[in-house]
């Protein structure tokens, strides 16, 4: 983020692209025409992540093993400043599942242990990526003894990731692991070119061309920001956009045209397809900000970054840190390890969409949305076992509702509908329906409906209308 999190603390307290779609599918007053293409749940569940120290910051392994379970997080951010046993995160692995992205983090420059360490992890098939510095505005770096980043020269940050890439691409266990960039690169001083994965020809960075940094962007796009306070309609999805429409602290920033010195980087419509990850992303508690509003803008955070091509995202931040209590109001379980709303949200969420398989060809569903509203959004998934799952979530953050027709395209046998801020369980269950109206608010709601035994239905067949 542009500032230290602790100025964020203090500013923010006070205030307390699409993936599958089909042809003719637009957001906004007009109708989804043509079949949709399913994206596999294990995909959107793989994307799921969060910030742990897992054993370090007083955190147990024992209780992180237990909030994962418990979450259905699928990945850990963290670093060499957390000071991780490696048996630790390869036990984490083991017991449930989840992956670890490992990096330098603030101020880490030991390129020599993190390979070390991301080797036995990879072998484990724990590791899923190594990350660059985190934030080098906030943390600079002395790098072979050069001091950079902050307001000084970010040369040494540079080099820095450009060798870490190379380390990671020539060694014969890590060589196919995908690098992260550093964070905040759009806080460059000079035009070291960490805008760019590669620096194309003729870009004019003070690196020379052809030099690689990463496989994939990396940014902290909090849904939040100093110059954009309070809670907004589209609160996550404008925050996920790739565009210079995004309010906060986004791809455009620190990929298109850098946000403190605007050097030059990938144009408009590079930045749709550009790989890209988030490994900070949040809202604190405060304010207008409740525990209950801060669950539903997590799980809707997760959906609209998947939905917008972010492939992975963590939120800070898992468990509140015994060094750093006052960011309590961004974790999802408390110091004694007690869940928060927002943990139970998400629970409810992934146990919902539940499913360790693959889709080697998703199938797809001719549904619409007539007239959808800018603040209801949709991502069609499919479980391994052939069903489907129509997720719809508003974003109606600054109040209101919108009533919505969704079309099956077909009448089903069954189709049941879940709301994750309710329970697990479906919160309606209906016979040979074709179409449903619902009024949808700040959460989503998952439609399941099995991928065969449809008929063909004329799109006026609708049932009652119900609230979420």
């Amino acid at each position: 983020m542009r500032c230290t999190r602790r100025q964020f603390l203090r500013q923010t307290i006070g205030t307390a692209s699409l993936l599958s779609v089909g042809v003719g599918k637009t957001i906004g007053a007009e109708t989804k025409t043509t079949g949709t293409a399913a994206v596999a749940a294990s995909d959107f569940l793989n994307s799921i992540g969060v910030c742990s120290s897992i054993t370090g910051r007083g955190e147990t392994l024992a209780g992180t093993m237990e909030a994962l379970t418990y979450t259905g997080i699928r990945f850990i951010r963290c670093g060499l400043e957390d000071r991780i046993s490696v048996d630790d995160m390869i036990e984490l692995r083991k017991q449930t599942g989840a992956r670890i992205a490992y990096g330098l983090l603030s101020g880490g420059t030991d390129l020599g242990r993190l390979i070390r360490e991301a080797r036995p992890l990879a072998s484990a098939g724990a590791l899923l990526a190594v990350e660059g510095n985190n934030e080098p505005n906030n943390w600079g770096i002395t790098y072979q003894g050069e001091v950079g980043g902050r307001d000084k020269s970010w040369l040494p940050v540079a080099r820095l990731q450009r060798d870490l890439y190379q380390a990671v691409k020539s060694d014969p266990v890590l060589r196919d692991c995908p690098v992260w960039n550093i964070s905040e690169s759009g806080a460059q001083t000079d035009n070291v070119g960490l805008q760019f994965l590669t620096i194309p020809d003729g870009a004019g960075t003070l690196m020379p061309d052809g030099t690689q940094y990463a496989d994939f962007a990396n940014c902290h796009n909090y849904i939040t920001h100093p110059s954009w306070p309070g809670l907004h309609d589209n609160q996550t999805w404008r925050s996920a956009s790739p565009g210079p429409d995004c309010p906060v602290d986004g791809l455009y920033g620190n990929y298109g045209r850098t946000w403190r010195n605007h050097f030059a980087g990938y144009s408009e419509s590079e930045l749709l397809t550009l790989p890209r990850v988030t490994t900070e992303t949040g809202y604190p508690v405060g304010g207008p900000v409740t525990e209950d509003i801060q669950a539903r803008l997590f799980v809707n955070l997760y959906l609209s970054q998947f939905k917008r091509r972010w492939s992975h995202t963590a939120i800070y931040l898992l468990r509140t840190r015994s060094n750093e209590p006052a960011h309590h109001i961004y974790a999802m379980y408390k110091m004694d390890y007690t869940p928060k709303q927002a943990a139970h949200y998400l629970h409810n969420l992934t146990t919902i969409l539940a499913d360790s398989g693959s889709v080697s060809e998703p199938g797809q569903l001719d549904y619409s949305i007539p007239n959808q509203p800018a603040t209801v959004h949709d991502l069609l998934l499919q479980k391994s076992d052939g069903t489907f799952a129509l997720v719809l979530w508003g974003e109606r953050f600054a109040g209101g509702a919108d009533k919505v027709t969704v079309n099956l395209g077909a009448r089903c046998a069954t189709v049941k509908v879940y709301d994750p801020t309710t329970d697990v369980s479906p919160t309606q269950s209906l016979s040979d329906v074709g179409s449903l109206s619902l009024t949808m608010t700040d959460h989503p709601v998952i439609i399941e409906l099995a991928a065969s035994g449809a008929q063909p239905v004329a799109q006026n067949h609708s049932r009652t209308e119900r609230r979420y």
